[in-house]
């Protein structure tokens, strides 16, 4: 690693550093408002501790520096993987569990013709179109 300066007054050169000055600025320094010098290094660790440890960055996955720096973003990322996954199997069951008690409420009061119209549409678009007219019966919406 080398060190490299940068130009004076030209942010452009060192767009990092302009970046925490703002996030610094605008989330400490202006909302708490120091009365002391010893007030203000205060404010400024706790919210470099909180910046680090506890503030969740975009640009490294919403993750926070600390756990990047100590090698736990592939950890993190997967037990996020794996809860999103958990998290759709959960939703597919429901979707399923929810459809099929529509259908059953719906065979149970269809009228005879409307049962033998799901029994005689065996293309699944059709069954689609009667689970949504089950659907429309169960929310009294049919006219």
């Amino acid at each position: 690693m080398s060190h490299v300066r940068t130009s004076p007054y030209y942010p452009q050169s060192n767009g990092k550093l302009e970046r925490w000055h703002k996030s610094l600025k605008g989330d400490c320094i202006r909302v708490q408002t120091p009365l002391s010098q010893e007030d203000a290094l205060r404010i400024v660790a706790q919210y470099v501790e909180q910046y680090n440890t506890v503030r969740l960055h975009s640009a490294i996955g919403y993750i926070t520096p600390k756990d990047k720096l100590e090698g736990r973003a592939e950890q993190i990322f997967a037990q996020r993987d794996a809860k999103l996954e958990a998290a759709r199997k959960a939703r597919r069951e429901a979707a399923w569990f929810y459809s099929r008690s529509i259908v059953k409420r719906y065979r149970e009061t269809a009228l005879p013709e409307q049962t033998e119209l799901w029994q005689s549409w065996p293309s699944p678009s059709r069954r689609g179109y009667i689970l949504l007219a089950a659907f429309a019966h169960h929310l009294h919406l049919h006219p």
